[in-house]
Parts: C-alpha cells; sequence; structure tokens
C-alpha cells in the first residue's frame, strides 16, 4: 500500500534519505520510499499497512504526519509517469518565460541539466546576453531548434 507522508515543504529529498537510511538498518515492513515532481511538501511511502508506515516516520525530523487514505495503484501510475517537461526542451531550442523575473521574455537554450531540472539560457532581445541558469518548468518552447542533419 502508498501512503502519502506531509513533509517540511522542500525538505523532501533530505527526508527520503533519512528515512531510507534507516529502512536499510532495521526491520521495516516499507518497501520503497519516492519523492514525485511538483508535490512539495510530500513524499510516499510503500509500506505493509498503514500502522507500518506510521511507525516508521515517527519522531523523525520534518515530517509532519501520514494521510490516511492510501493511494490506489492507478493514482501512483499516473504521478510517475507523468512527462517531465525537462524532455520537451533540448539545447537550442528558443523558449519563452511564463513565469518568474524573466516572464514575458525570449531566449535560447543553451545547455540542460536533467538531474537538476534546471537549463542554461541566453536572454534574447538584450544589450548584453549573459547566461542565466533557471528551472526549466519556468518556460516553455516557442520554437524548437533547427535540424541541421536536413
Amino acid at each position: 500500500m502508498y501512503f502519502v507522508v506531509k513533509v517540511t515543504s522542500g525538505q523532501e529529498r533530505i527526508v527520503a534519505n533519512m528515512l531510507q537510511s534507516k529502512a536499510g538498518k532495521g526491520d521495516q515492513k516499507v518497501y520503497s520510499i519516492m519523492i514525485v515532481e511538483g508535490m512539495r511538501g510530500y513524499i510516499i511511502i510503500e509500506a505493509e499497512d498503514e500502522l507500518a508506515c506510521r511507525e516508521f516516520v515517527s519522531k523523525e525530523h520534518n515530517v509532519r504526519g501520514v494521510l490516511s487514505k492510501p493511494l490506489s495503484q492507478e493514482e501512483i501510475d499516473k504521478l510517475v509517469s507523468m512527462p517531465s517537461k525537462a524532455q520537451d526542451i533540448q539545447k537550442g531550442d528558443t523558449v519563452e518565460f511564463s513565469t518568474g523575473p524573466f516572464k514575458g521574455y525570449k531566449a535560447k537554450v543553451l545547455k540542460i541539466d536533467d538531474t537538476k531540472n534546471d537549463m542554461t539560457v541566453e536572454l534574447m532581445d538584450v544589450v548584453v546576453p549573459i547566461p542565466i541558469t533557471t528551472k526549466i518548468n519556468t518556460a516553455k518552447v516557442i520554437q524548437k531548434a533547427k535540424n541541421d542533419e536536413e
């Protein structure tokens, strides 16, 4: 069964790493720990039952509680199969920022860092082009890079 655990927002990875090391040490009835992009303040734990999950996370730093209703396999499949915007944006694409301080600006993608979900871009239509590193989900592709192999 899968349970949603409420954690301090921004501390999902820290809590998951801490719980993972705890799971390796003891005789826990916990099978997996997941962090889902876009679910700030929550992690998902696969455990034998709700009691096992609650005992596993009790008295841990940055853990705020366990939601009482478990997730179904269909809900887990949806969360895991959600397409990442990182797959849409490629080096050389022209993007437009939809949020943040550069909202409305266009930029050319110089580099993609999939592990951090970041991209380095160079703003267009500015006097001095400066490379900026930002999250991929702050922009959308408005023009794909031209393929030189044609």
